[in-house]
């Protein structure tokens, strides 16, 4: 790729939905591969390898670009292994507006196609062309315990009615907040930066992820029902613990306990939710989210003043930044 033109997540994504798809997998067991072409042919935004692609062309140059596209595609493999086993986890009946693979087949075959992915996306990370692949391999392995650590305590956040802010902000760390830092991280090191810089890469994940979910959560409840793709509100009918519940429980009074209560103890119902939004935004928990989601996206900016100045550094800015003032 020319270096003095800035890619664009559109061509990123083509470019890895391309290598993915001609990725060498075999054909049998069909049982098998097939449940995991389907997820890995299931689109999506690409975010993740594009985080990868540009970090390593910002400090080493399109050499360094063109050696993460294994990486790239190992962290993308990687995140779609988290969804396969968080969907059957989650129950979800639907993922991308396509039916999840449980539900397509079934458990089992879910749990082993998970588990391949896993597999290969160590394979495609720790493989990549790089000074240091001892450095590759920690950065992985480190991130499949936090992405474990974050699933185990979103888990248990569901039987908990007293889970606080930090407590959820502490997960989102390990969930979000690791895949955006293990996508910076791997870049950097691709691409020769050195520790200082490969660590503020990393450090950058950290508040963007919690900038991309508090932003999330937002939209779920203030977001064009006609370009958001699913019911607005639906994280208040599912009951998840969100940053606008929890801030809300931290701020209500004995007399909202009517209203918030139900959030809390499994669900809401459907048609309460326009109601239970004006009671979020009277409490300020709206502005708040708001508020937070800038002053997180600002303490990553922040850390990515490491980035050496360039096109690719200008992209990769403009995207991370970008994923926290998306509207869909």
């Amino acid at each position: 790729m020319d270096v003095t033109s800035a890619p664009t997540l559109a061509s990123i994504a083509t470019e890895v939905d391309a290598a993915l798809a001609a990725l060498d997998l075999p054909d049998e067991p069909a049982g098998l591969y097939g449940p995991v072409r389907y997820v890995l042919d299931g689109g999506g935004k690409r975010i993740r390898p594009a985080l990868v692609l540009l970090a390593a062309e910002a400090f080493g140059g399109a050499d360094a670009r063109d050696r993460a596209l294994p990486a790239a595609l190992g962290v993308e493999v990687f995140h779609n292994f988290t969804l396969v086993h968080d969907d059957i986890m989650d129950h979800a009946s639907t993922r991308r507006g396509r039916p999840t693979v449980h539900e397509r087949w079934d458990e089992p075959t879910a749990i082993l196609a998970g588990d391949l992915m896993m597999g290969l996306a160590a394979r495609l990370v720790v493989g990549a062309e790089g000074p240091d692949p001892a450095a590759l391999a920690e950065a992985h392995y480190r991130t499949v315990a936090r992405l474990c650590e974050g699933q185990t305590l979103d888990m248990a956040f569901e039987a908990r009615r007293d889970v606080t802010v930090d407590e959820y902000l502490a997960m989102i760390d390990r969930k979000t907040g690791a895949l955006l830092a293990h996508a910076l991280e791997v870049g950097a090191l691709v691409g020769g930066a050195d520790a200082e810089a490969v660590g503020a890469l990393a450090e950058a994940g950290v508040p963007l992820g919690r900038a991309f979910q508090i932003q999330d959560d937002l939209l779920d409840l203030t977001a064009d029902p006609a370009t958001w793709g699913k019911p607005v509100g639906g994280d208040l009918v599912e009951g998840k613990r969100t940053f606008l519940v929890l801030t809300a429980r931290e701020r209500a009074e004995a007399e909202d306990a009517d209203w918030l209560g139900p959030v809390l103890d499994g669900g809401l119902d459907p048609d309460r939710v326009p109601a239970v939004r004006e009671r979020l935004a009277a409490l300020g928990v709206l502005d708040s989210a708001a508020h937070a989601v800038a002053r997180h996206t600002e303490a990553g900016r922040a850390a990515l003043d490491a980035l050496p100045p360039g096109p690719a550094a200008d992209a990769l800015r403009a995207l991370a930044l970008g994923l926290a003032t998306r509207t869909l």
